[in-house]
């Protein structure tokens, strides 16, 4: 007798969502450059409009074959019903936030975030009337005070970005639920191979595609997953304002998917070899990575994750001149933004993300002048250790 078992995440990665004769019966999928799609009759026209056809394409703005795949392969990854592909991460945010809130509802959201989610909220966000309050991260007791009928959202990165505290993600949703509010996790930095937050109740789930997902730095994209209910309203926005990635960036998102667990499976453990380095060397001041038990979430990061990721942040025993010089003496790694890719790269965030916040603000976001932030590629281990190391030496 054959024993029936779930497919693993590096099947689905491969074939999930994907139909199992293509077009022409080519083993990939082409990828289709057509802005509109036709119909053979007036007849079919109102099959499609009355959901009594088979799903298929009108319009790029609304889905293309190349969307539709990855969406479906997302969802299999997430263990989500749905999901949405969006033209980039904080695209996805902002459809979320725009269709899931209306003037005088309050979104709760913790500090440890990307700056431009922050600045979306407060900037634009505030501007419809959405009352947005950000807390500090981690602490349950803020939470529940900020809570309300009024609160419909809550959200947070898992885990955060630049200093990778991982939260109590059990406690976060027993809070929105007993406010009837809604969760959505920015998984971003774990990736589905790392992270499934729909498995403990999150209702939404975002990624920069751009990164993990994508993983050789040559897309930008981002996904929403969750309920077909709950995703139904992004879907009807998202076809209004038409921020869905094109289909040759689908095309690309699709390939960079079907290697993710190989890719994040090396960074896991590059990720884990470098963090123990730096833990243990004489220049380095604090290493922020939750794999390390001297990282405060590690307890946290053991129940939520299944690895730590290719993201470093440390802070060195110098100054801003320090720190830039080795920056500069990194051979591997390029300095430049973003994350999750093959090759390696790295930033002082004090200038590459902050320079013009006022040092009070840096401060307050924990942003040390001597802060860097390391995104591990998928060279050899050994070769990025001693290019640290000699770097390390130049302070």
């Amino acid at each position: 007798m054959t024993l029936q078992r779930e497919p693993g995440l590096s099947t689905l990665s491969v074939h999930g969502g994907e139909a199992r004769v293509k077009s022409d019966y080519g083993l990939v999928d082409p990828i289709h450059c057509s802005s509109t799609y036709t119909f053979e009759n007036t007849a079919s026209l109102i099959a499609m409009l009355e959901g009594e056809s088979e799903e298929r394409d009108e319009y790029a703005r609304y889905s293309s074959p190349n969307s539709r795949t990855v969406e479906k392969k997302l969802a299999e990854l997430e263990g989500t019903e749905d999901a949405i592909l969006c033209t980039t991460g904080m695209s996805a945010l902002a459809l979320l936030f725009l269709a899931d809130l209306k003037p005088g509802d309050k979104l709760v959201f913790f500090d440890q975030c990307y700056h431009r989610t922050r600045q979306f909220c407060f900037e634009y966000l505030k501007a419809y009337g959405v009352d947005c309050v950000q807390i500090p991260t981690g602490d349950f007791q803020a939470l529940e005070q900020a809570m309300d009928g009024r609160t419909r959202l809550l959200f947070t990165e898992l885990p955060t970005n630049p200093h990778l505290t991982v939260i109590d993600l059990e406690r976060f949703v027993q809070i929105a639920k007993a406010y009837d509010a809604a969760t959505c996790i920015d998984a971003t930095l774990a990736s589905p191979v790392n992270h499934l937050p729909a498995r403990w109740g999150v209702d939404y789930i975002v990624h920069s595609a751009t990164k993990y997902l994508g993983g050789h730095n040559d897309l930008l994209a981002g996904t929403i997953a969750g309920s077909k209910a709950r995703l139904e309203p992004l879907r009807k926005l998202q076809g209004i304002i038409g921020a869905i990635a094109a289909p040759h960036t689908a095309w690309l998102l699709q390939r960079g998917l079907k290697t993710l667990p190989l890719r994040v499976q090396q960074q896991n453990k590059t990720g884990l070899a470098v963090a123990a380095f730096l833990n243990q060397h004489k220049a380095v001041k604090k290493v922020y990575y939750p794999g390390l038990p001297t990282h405060p979430s590690f307890e946290q990061a053991q129940k939520y994750l299944s690895g730590c990721g290719g993201l470093i942040s440390f802070e060195l025993k110098t100054d801003r001149e320090g720190c830039a010089r080795f920056i500069d003496a990194c051979r591997i790694p390029r300095i430049g933004p973003s994350l999750g890719g093959v090759e390696s790269l790295i930033e002082q965030p004090a200038i590459m993300s902050f320079y013009k916040a006022s040092e009070a603000d840096r401060l307050r976001w924990g942003i040390d002048s001597a802060l860097v932030r390391l995104s591990l590629g998928i060279e050899d281990t050994q070769d990025l250790l001693t290019d640290l190391d000699q770097a390390l030496s130049r302070i």
